[in-house]
């Protein structure tokens, strides 16, 4: 089985694959401070409660964009899996020509994003996720990675808006029943709802203009299901597209490690 951590800035999310399918997923906090010990511990007991061993996991592979966490993850794999993570950056072959400035600079889960919407719809792509930022990607009709837009994710706003304006009270991401709230709250999450709603309609029809043709539009992250659905111009949601794009990734690189071997 192939074990996928996408390591976020607020979450990190787990998957297990039985080949192509996902049997199981998990999403933690994020704690740098946390141990080798305690994470190798917390996600050996999830495995198991699904009925999978250690010794079950023959590979792993992850992205990650908070950089104490790459040593953390190699002692972890070491301790408790065995396998030597396979992290996506460069070196890695993705199958996908990265044209940023600098393709270095590019998260690696906004390209195992890219991987993964290409693959599915083999056609030109925008993908919106909604993590610790809220990210745009756009892929083009020959699977080239072109490059994107980056903005505040919602609760990096609500912490904002919480911190900096003593009077306003922070409050939970909900859909609010209407647009004109009664009170500060509902006012709020209103603000923070339609105001992200309106933010992606925007930015993914700017995109479209620029490009003069329409690309398909998936979300995916932690808040996609809450705010995708009102998006007139969002199609899909998978909220596992990260993982998925790993698990892609994780396959080519097998596959050129065979064609290595073979030629040898």
């Amino acid at each position: 089985m192939l074990l996928t951590i996408d390591i976020g800035n607020t979450n990190i999310v787990l998957g297990i694959y039985n080949g192509n399918a996902l049997v199981t997923h998990w999403r933690l906090v994020t704690q740098a401070e946390r141990t080798a010990d305690e994470y190798g511990v917390l996600i050996s007991h999830l495995a198991a409660s699904e009925g999978i061993g250690r010794e079950q996991i023959h590979a792993i592979i992850a992205s990650c964009v908070v950089p104490p966490m790459v040593t953390l993850l190699q002692e972890l794999a070491k301790r408790f899996f065995g396998p030597t993570p396979l992290f996506v950056g460069p070196g890695v072959k993705t199958g996908m020509p990265i044209l940023y400035d600098s393709p270095k600079e590019v998260g690696a889960d906004r390209i195992c994003n890219g991987v993964a919407a290409y693959e599915r719809y083999h056609d030109a792509c925008i993908v919106v996720d909604f993590g610790t930022a809220t990210t745009f990607d756009f892929v083009s009709k020959k699977g080239e990675y072109f490059g994107g837009a980056i903005a505040p994710g919602l609760l990096i706003s609500v912490d904002a808006l919480f911190q900096r304006a003593s009077k306003l009270p922070r409050v939970e991401i909900v859909k609010p029943r209407e647009v004109i709230g009664k009170n500060p709250v509902h006012s709020i999450q209103s603000g923070i709802f339609y105001g992200y709603v309106g933010l992606v309609e925007g930015i993914v029809q700017q995109i479209q203009k620029e490009n003069r043709f329409r690309a398909r539009v998936v979300a995916t992250g932690g808040l996609a299901p809450l705010i995708a659905p009102e998006c007139s111009t969002i199609e899909d949601i998978d909220e596992f597209l990260t993982l998925e794009g790993l698990r892609i990734i994780y396959e080519r690189n097998s596959a050129e490690e065979l064609k290595k071997k073979l030629q040898e």
